[in-house]
């Protein structure tokens, strides 16, 4: 997983090891995994047991999913992408299958138009082994590692690998679709910043989105397709810009300060959504296009609990969805618009655990 989409739940897991109990202790029985409080959510179902499971994403017909998984006791050292369908019925199990090579380290898939390929970022062409984490005890603050040997690839579902998109030197990632199948968005350095990026689905026509300094990224399109929603830090001070690109330059970001934003698909109309303060990051936008969901840390005192809230697209009408007392995040609205997908660490008996849920929405 890279640093967007996935060492900051892993971190976020690690913090809250110990914050509390299980779901089921405190939602309602019914629906055991659910807690009261969360009236948008209805029949939550846990998909994935064991290990760090997220970023799942829906096919294009609401049926599949696509997810990284990191799990050592099955020899999955670092993040590698799985597929699957989506079980009928609660109680059946959800069978995944191995898509990505089972080398370097991958991150952020998303199924193409058709449902038969998938589109991810794989470090496997620099080496078969993971990529090394950052040395935390080194530079005393919390980070997440910009590898520059990612690179974004379409697979079949076999796992062959059939198109390389990028091959620029250094970071390529975090790559989504838009729900018409005609444009990719992503995340890339190439401009020795981190911006968005938009290009055709065969990689043609490479265009800049961003250009302010600070991490932009985890980038996903609105319904329509004519808008973007991403996770910015945006440095206010020389002080900040300085340990920014400091930081970049060895391959690191920190990412404690973070605020959702807006615009165009060539950059104009950029808007600022959320003010909130501390980590707000993994947006998604209601099938609507009139709200958007994402994660945060702002109501936390300490920054170690996440949960998900709605916001208008012009910033007012925050609304908390879920209550957790661990963390929520990578939510996405299935295409239909019936579900919605999220990783979690509730019901995981105090492990480290991160997990796939479903869960019916109810508006």
């Amino acid at each position: 997983m890279n640093l967007t989409h996935t060492l900051g739940w892993m971190a976020a897991a690690g913090w809250l090891l110990a914050a509390g109990c299980a779901a089921s202790k405190s939602a309602a029985s019914e629906d055991p995994l659910r807690y009261p409080e969360e009236r948008h959510l209805r029949n939550i179902r846990q998909l994935t047991f064991g290990g760090d499971n997220a970023e799942a994403y829906f096919s294009f017909d609401s049926k599949s999913l696509t997810l990284q998984r990191t799990y050592a006791p099955e020899g999955i050292a670092c993040d590698q992408i799985f597929y699957g369908r989506i079980p009928k019925r609660a109680g059946q199990p959800f069978e995944m299958k191995l898509l990505s090579t089972g080398k370097g380290r991958t991150t952020c898939s998303y199924f193409m138009p058709g449902d038969q390929q998938i589109l991810y970022a794989s470090t496997h062409l620099a080496a078969d082994t993971c990529p090394a984490p950052p040395d935390r005890s080194k530079i005393r603050k919390y980070v997440w590692a910009i590898y520059d040997s990612y690179d974004i690839f379409v697979s079949n579902l076999d796992g062959t690998i059939v198109r390389q998109l990028t091959n620029t030197p250094g970071y390529d990632a975090e790559a989504t679709l838009s729900p018409q199948g005609d444009k990719i968005v992503f995340t890339s350095t190439r401009n020795g910043d981190l911006d968005l990026y938009t290009m055709n689905p065969d990689g043609s026509d490479v265009r800049q989105v961003t250009n302010q300094p600070g991490y932009d990224g985890g980038a996903f399109f609105s319904p329509d397709g004519k808008q973007l929603v991403f996770r910015a830090s945006r440095p206010k001070t020389p002080e900040e810009l300085r340990e920014y690109q400091e930081l970049l330059a060895q391959g690191l970001v920190a990412p404690t300060n973070m605020e959702i934003y807006t615009c165009n698909l060539d950059g104009s109309n950029l808007k600022q959504v959320t003010q909130l303060g501390k980590a707000n990051w993994a947006p998604f936008f209601h099938p609507s296009g009139k709200k958007i969901l994402f994660s945060s840390n702002h109501a936390s005192p300490d920054g170690r609990l996440f949960n998900l809230y709605l916001i208008n697209p012009d910033g007012s009408g925050l609304e908390r969805v879920t209550w957790d007392t661990e963390f929520d995040s990578f939510p996405m609205f299935s295409p239909d618009g019936k579900y919605l997908v999220f990783a979690s660490n509730r019901n995981n008996g105090e492990t480290r655990d991160t997990n796939v849920f479903l869960a019916e929405w109810v508006d």
